[in-house]
């Protein structure tokens, strides 16, 4: 059995928007029952996460993390057509990856007790970002 479909979000800019329920739903829709669950992002300038649900701090110092290893406004870039932050959030982007392999188990995302999936924005302005979801069970 496979089942794709795009889900659509509006981020509200540099940080990460809990996108577990959407997910979620997505799998229920599916039927499948026990299978894999591919999430493929469509951007170059956010990525998709599994991480800590349960302590916001954790991807608060993830942004700090990122924020040093990719700076905006360096000066050594070449790349800033849309603005300072444009080659930072690519640079974040591979860094952090736009893709995550779930198993579904029992119709449902097999997640551990405080892991979240997360679309994680690296751009300061909103963003309209869609995420592929294909099912494979």
């Amino acid at each position: 059995m496979l089942h794709q479909q795009t889900l659509t979000f509006r981020t509200p800019g540099r940080g990460t928007t809990d996108i577990t329920a959407e997910v979620a739903r997505a799998v229920r829709a599916s039927g499948v029952q026990s299978g894999l669950c591919h999430l493929f992002l469509q951007h170059t300038s956010a990525s998709l996460i599994l991480c800590e649900n349960a302590a916001p701090a954790v991807r608060r110092d993830l942004e700090t993390i990122f924020s040093r290893l990719a700076p905006d406004g360096d000066p050594a870039y070449r790349h800033d057509d849309e603005g300072a932050d444009d080659m930072a959030a690519h640079a974040r982007g591979v860094l952090a990856g736009v893709a995550l392999h779930i198993p579904v188990a029992d119709g449902r995302l097999a997640l551990g007790t405080w892991q979240g999936v997360y679309l994680w924005e690296h751009r300061a302005a909103a963003h309209t970002r869609s995420v592929v979801v294909t099912l494979i069970g």
